[in-house]
């Protein structure tokens, strides 16, 4: 499976659509893997390439090239407040990086 949007961020990512006026334009999500073997994520609006795996996903156009399909295969982006944060951000839930943990789990139960 592909990366997955959540219904809670592709409205936040319309959002950053209209007022960036990007109508027409892809959310591209990249990965990159770090020396110490977790992810690095990136995201911007952009077209589509010819090389790019694409979806559609509750009205969002998703672009994801193919260097960055390994990492992204199974994940969730979601829009939700993180504990101890003051406000909601874009949150990756992520099985392929080692530093993952499901958000059902609590600290006693690692």
């Amino acid at each position: 499976m592909l990366l997955r949007v959540t219904e809670q961020a592709a409205e936040q990512i319309k959002v950053s659509i209209e007022s960036g006026q990007m109508q027409g334009s892809a959310l591209r999500v990249a990965a990159k893997r770090r020396g110490d073997g977790s992810i690095e994520y990136a995201m911007g609006f952009d077209e589509i390439t010819e090389n790019d795996t694409c979806t559609d996903q509750h009205g969002v156009r998703i672009a994801i090239a193919p260097t960055s399909l390994d990492l992204l295969s199974g994940a969730i982006l979601d829009f939700d407040r993180p504990e101890n944060e003051a406000h909601p951000q874009f949150i990756f839930l992520n099985p392929n990086d080692p530093q993952f943990s499901p958000p059902d789990v609590t600290a006693e139960e690692k």
